[in-house]
């Protein structure tokens, strides 16, 4: 990455074990796609008023040359966001398969419908 890994908690304190799990994973999508510019995490609870627990949102903006690509995990009724880390790994997964993409239409081996 050409700019520093931007990582933002909201509605939870900040944790040196979660910001090390994001580095590691940022780190992945930097040696899978060497054209990433910048990459900005934003991880935040949801409500702090659950019953059960807290569900968390895992957003993801990554900067490629001509491109922004933006990879948002929503929970939705799925409880398995309830777990901070699998928000994050579901997030960064979904990052992985956008950045695929990405590279594919760069080197323009997308499908082509017959007419």
């Amino acid at each position: 990455m050409k700019l520093p890994l931007q990582i933002t908690f909201r509605n939870m304190q900040p944790s040196e074990v979660m910001e090390q799990n994001i580095r590691e994973r940022a780190e992945k999508l930097d040696l899978f796609c060497d054209q990433i510019m910048s990459c900005r995490v934003v991880v935040e609870a949801q409500h702090k008023h659950h019953q059960q627990g807290n569900v968390f949102h895992v957003r993801i903006d990554l900067t490629v040359p001509g491109d922004e690509l933006a990879v948002s995990r929503d929970p939705g009724k799925d409880h398995a966001h309830e777990d901070v880390y699998v928000a994050i790994r579901d997030a960064f997964d979904a990052a992985r398969r956008q950045l695929e993409d990405f590279g594919r239409r760069r080197r323009s081996q997308v499908k082509a419908h017959e007419a």
